[in-house]
């Protein structure tokens, strides 16, 4: 199926899969990102033809066809090239971020439940577009009572600073902490979750859509794994995203809604930064999150770095059975840095 555009120029997502590129890139690669017109994953075996210059020529001199696959980011052209079956989780990937090549990659472009890796994208902008200093009053939007939903604590009037928040929404997954960011941030949860979309949208995660700024399940909150490949390694540029998700525990001092003064210490759910489940090879595990609801089943994100070369890898898995499976396949995963 081919994108009727005429002679107006169209940009693509770096995850095409069409035998006219062959020519073009290696089997995972790199160029430049533009998006202005997202598709849909489905209608991506476009025709090389439908992308025109000015003068109508395919491929021409100032068709922007060398912008097409973006300067810093992984690229996933064929996942038939990957035993899928090796890792039992529903999607799986792994990405090199110094060399820009996708090592593994299964149903990379499934539209899953992302549970609390949602929070991800919230930290992005909590730091992105907030004041960390900000001093913050929890409001009732950050009332969560859905049964097995996780808390950081955190009660309407109390008075935090944004970067606190930001601690308890990223190490115990305070779903609490979440809302009280975005209230602050956007005015509401709804025109926070538009933030977050436009925010998606810009980085080319066009098979992701968010309702909520902590990922307790809604049937329109989705998104995939490569999406949350591109959210993620766009975080990991704020170098306050890794000292926070860098960290295994965190004590906040605030006040509550009297002016008494409150002391919580929340810590780290990754259980490889944890110690409780060893890391292979000469790797360290530096960032990540964790999310987990019925529905997304046991989900986690992380960047471990290679000790012996300093690269550093992106890692994903979404809907594993349980936590033990979900370690199990992660360490598949990052054990292929190695080899």
């Amino acid at each position: 199926m081919g994108i009727q555009t005429g002679r107006r120029r169209i940009a693509i997502r770096p995850v095409l899969t069409y035998a006219a590129f062959a020519v073009l890139v290696s089997m995972t690669g790199c160029g430049e990102r533009e998006f202005e017109n997202p598709y849909l994953f489905e209608n991506r075996d476009m025709d090389l033809g439908t992308m025109l210059d000015g003068s109508g020529s395919p491929g021409g001199e100032d068709s922007g066809l060398g912008k097409l696959f973006a300067s810093g980011l992984c690229v996933v052209t064929d996942e038939s090239v990957y035993d899928t079956a090796e890792i039992t989780s529903e999607a799986g990937a792994l990405f090199d971020l110094s060399s820009c090549e996708t090592l593994y990659s299964k149903n990379a472009f499934e539209r899953l439940y992302p549970a609390s890796i949602t929070k991800v994208m919230t930290a992005l902008l909590a730091i992105k577009y907030g004041d960390l200093s900000d001093t913050v009053t929890v409001t009732e939007d950050a009332v969560i009572t859905e049964s097995g939903a996780t808390l950081c604590g955190i009660h309407p009037g109390d008075q935090l600073t944004l970067e606190q928040l930001l601690y308890g929404l990223m190490l115990p997954s305070g779903n609490d902490a979440g809302a009280a960011i975005a209230v602050h941030i956007a005015g509401s949860i709804e025109a926070f979750a538009d933030m977050m979309n436009e925010e998606a949208k810009s980085l080319g995660a066009t098979d992701t859509h968010f309702v909520n700024p902590h990922g307790l399940t809604d049937e329109n909150h989705y998104t995939t794994a490569y999406d949350l490949y591109l959210i993620f390694q766009e975080a990991l540029k704020l170098p306050k995203f890794r000292e926070v998700t860098g960290t295994v525990s965190y004590t906040a001092s605030y006040t509550d809604a009297s002016g008494n003064p409150v002391e919580q210490t929340w810590g780290g759910t990754n259980q490889y930064m944890l110690g409780n489940r060893q890391t292979p090879g000469d790797l360290t595990v530096f960032s990540g999150k964790t999310g987990t609801t019925q529905a997304a089943g046991s989900c986690l994100i992380m960047a471990t770095r290679d000790n012996s070369d300093g690269g550093e890898y992106i890692s994903v898995v979404l809907k594993s059975e349980n936590r033990s499976s979900l370690y199990d396949n992660m360490t598949k995963l990052i054990s292929k840095i190695d080899n």
